[in-house]
């Protein structure tokens, strides 16, 4: 079940709240001591540790969503049970599930994700610099897709972009000074603004090199008001992009974008604004 993102901020006796970690999402799937683990796009992954905890789980069956997170301390954080010991539990309204949740014995580094004083949750994530808050609705079931019943409400607003161009370096930076970036609007490639801060050196060396592959001599963007220029290079948009960022200013550009990653799992024409 994926979160719609809304930038509304609000609370109510039929909302339950949660914390949105700041990690990547994992399905676990338990059978006997067999465990299987998948990203959102149904990729395998190799987490020995993870798996060996769930393995220790004293229930035969068991699949379990959750979200990673790495910095310290690793942890898979489990928010929902979609199905326990031979039946399937997604169709159980939200508290139901919760109930089943909680008594699992987890231990580290798997953790229950708990629900939070409805009345404070949005100003504690801001106070404590959380990446959001999860809404989720009294009663829901778990739908196999994205619904208005789990709702996320970003500190940060973040979706992805196409990387179209970058500049050169000034000073002492090396590889690239700032990326250009822009968004699907039907058959429009728009130009969204540019990304300079979020990078280390070793990911500027290494996104110049794959931009340098890709470089063109035209750019692609078909719609470029307030289009960098000087110092550009330009690329084919094949590179996908995730940028956090305050808020889209009144001349639909980024404001205070930072980079926080390269998407391997998004297909650069489903990029549309958000």
């Amino acid at each position: 079940m994926a979160a719609t993102l809304t930038q509304e901020r609000f609370t109510g006796p039929e909302w339950s709240f949660e914390r949105k970690f700041d990690g990547i999402r994992l399905l676990a799937y338990k059978k006997g001591k067999q465990v299987e683990l998948f990203s959102r796009n149904r990729l395998p992954q190799n987490i020995p540790v993870i798996s060996q905890a769930i393995a220790k789980l004293p229930h035969r069956e068991l699949i379990l969503d959750g979200e990673i997170t790495w910095h310290a301390p690793f942890s898979y954080h489990i928010f929902d049970l979609m199905w326990l010991d031979g039946h399937e539990t997604m169709s159980l309204p939200l508290e139901q599930r919760r109930a089943l949740l909680q008594a699992l014995p987890l231990t580290p580094p798997l953790r229950r994700v708990t629900e939070l004083n409805a009345d404070s949750a949005w100003e504690r994530a801001q106070r404590e610099g959380w990446e959001g808050v999860i809404a989720k609705r009294r009663g829901s079931v778990y739908e196999q897709r994205r619904s208005r019943n789990w709702l996320k409400m970003k500190c940060e607003l973040a979706q992805e972009f196409v990387v179209g161009g970058f500049t050169d370096p000034q000073g002492k930076r090396v590889g690239l000074g700032a990326l250009l970036v822009g968004y699907y609007d039907g058959d429009d490639f728009v130009f969204a603004g540019k990304i300079g801060t979020g990078f280390n050196t070793k990911l500027l060396i290494d996104l110049r090199a794959q931009l340098d592959d890709i470089e063109i001599e035209k750019p692609s963007f078909t719609k470029a008001v307030g289009l960098l220029r000087v110092r550009a290079h330009w690329v084919r948009p094949q590179i996908v992009v995730q940028v956090g960022f305050i808020q889209w200013t009144k001349y639909n550009k980024l404001r205070h974008p930072r980079f926080l990653g390269v998407r391997q799992d998004k297909d650069p024409g489903e990029v549309v604004r958000e």
